[in-house]
C-alpha cells in the first residue's frame, strides 16, 4: 500500500448511481484532496436488499463480485452508511466457514470504510475547503452509526464550513424510517416513524437537511415536500465538497 497516495476503489452504490450521481462526484473530489487516486471499478450492489429479504444465497454471489472487483485496491470507500455496513459487517457472516473466501473477505472488510468516517479516521482530514451559506441539521443514519460509529465525524467537517451553522434536532441518533426494505414491508410504521423525524427536522429552522445515506435522505425528502416544509435535503458529501449548487434531492 502506497500511504502517501493510496489507491482507493470507490463504491458508487446503487442509489447514488441511479438517483444522485452528483454525489459520486463529490465523493471523488472529496478523495482526491484527502491525497487519494480514486478510480470507480465496474461493480454491482453490495447485496443489502437481498439480506435484508432474507436470500443469503443471492446475497453470497453479488458479495463475491464485489470482494473480487476491488481487490486491487488499498481501500473501499463507499458514500454511504448502509452500503459500507453491509461491506464491512455482514458480508464475514455469508462466508463463515469457507477456508477459501474468508481469508480475501476479511481483507476486503479491513479496508473497507464509509466515505466521511475515511477522511476523517483514516486521512486524518480535519477540515475541508468549502463554503455554504444557511442553518443545517443532520440526521444520524442507523447503519452509519450503529454499525461503524459514525457521529463525531461528519460534525468535525461541517464544522469547518464557510457560512454554515449546524442546528442539532431533536432525537437525531433516531431511525427515519425508511431501513431498506422495511419501508416496503410495514409501511405504516414506516410512515409514522418519518412523520416523527419530519416535524424534528422543520422545528430546528433549518433550511437544509444533511445526511450520509442517500435512502434516508430520499424518504425524509419525500416527507418534508409531502407535509409542505420547506427544508431542501442533500448529501453531507455535496456540501462538504462545495458542490451543492444543484436542485436539492427531490426537486425537479
Amino acid at each position: 500500500m502506497n500511504k502517501e497516495t493510496p489507491r482507493v476503489g470507490l463504491f458508487v452504490t446503487c442509489l447514488i448511481d441511479l438517483m444522485r450521481p452528483a454525489v459520486a462526484f463529490a465523493a471523488v473530489k472529496l478523495l482526491e484532496d484527502a491525497g487519494c487516486t480514486v478510480e470507480v471499478p465496474v461493480q454491482t450492489c453490495c447485496g443489502q436488499p437481498a439480506y435484508n429479504s432474507g436470500d443469503r444465497a443471492t446475497t453470497r454471489a453479488i458479495a463475491e463480485q464485489v470482494v473480487a472487483a476491488f481487490e486491487p485496491y488499498d481501500y473501499v470507500v463507499a458514500p454511504s452508511g448502509s452500503c459500507a455496513g453491509t461491506l464491512k459487517t455482514h458480508y464475514p457472516e455469508l462466508f463463515a466457514g469457507d477456508a477459501a473466501w474468508m481469508p480475501r473477505v476479511e481483507a476486503f472488510c479491513a479496508k473497507t470504510y464509509e466515505l466521511v468516517s475515511f477522511l476523517v479516521d483514516v486521512r486524518q482530514v480535519s477540515k475541508v475547503d468549502a463554503a455554504f451559506d444557511g442553518t443545517v441539521t443532520y440526521h444520524d443514519s442507523c447503519s452509519g452509526l450503529r454499525e461503524l460509529g459514525i457521529q463525531a465525524q461528519p460534525r468535525k467537517l461541517l464544522a469547518s464550513v464557510r457560512g454554515l451553522a449546524l442546528k442539532e434536532m431533536h432525537d437525531a441518533d433516531v431511525c427515519c424510517g425508511f431501513g431498506g426494505t422495511f419501508c416496503v414491508k410495514y409501511p405504516d410504521i414506516s410512515n409514522t416513524i418519518v412523520t416523527k423525524k419530519a416535524e424534528h427536522i422543520a422545528a430546528t429552522g433549518a433550511q437544509t437537511l444533511l445526511a450520509g445515506d442517500m435512502g434516508c435522505l430520499m424518504n425524509m425528502a419525500g416527507k418534508l415536500q409531502r407535509l409542505g416544509k420547506p427544508v431542501q435535503a442533500r448529501h453531507i458529501a455535496e456540501v462538504l465538497a462545495g458542490m451543492a449548487d444543484r436542485p436539492a434531492i427531490g426537486e425537479p
